[in-house]
């Protein structure tokens, strides 16, 4: 059988709650940063500069480099999400002005 542990001092439970109380200061200082909405809007920025030219990596085929973004699932949906946005908004516009130019003719 194992000896029994003695229970611990004033000191080292003092020492556990201080090292407790960082450990969630600094887990409420990450979470705090990560939901403001100044990182939020960079982060999606961040990612939308990274997807318009990992557009432009698969429009040059260097899309499956070593370090592009096919090696990355994350980076290679949100390219195939701006080639498919960018399409459905070139189409909305073709059918808006195609409309308007019809109504103008007679």
């Amino acid at each position: 059988m194992s000896t029994p542990t003695p229970p611990p001092n004033s000191r080292e439970l003092e020492a556990e709650v201080l090292r407790t109380r960082a450990d969630l200061a600094a887990t409420i200082d990450e979470l705090t940063t990560r939901l403001s909405p100044g990182y939020q809007a960079s982060r999606i920025a961040r990612e939308a500069k990274q997807a318009a030219s990992d557009v432009g990596a698969m429009a040059t085929g260097a899309f499956g480099d070593k370090n592009g973004p096919a090696q990355d699932p994350r980076r290679a949906r949100n390219a195939k999400v701006l080639i498919g946005a960018t399409l459905v908004v070139a189409i909305g516009t073709a059918v808006v002005v195609t409309a308007v130019l019809r109504r103008a003719r007679g």
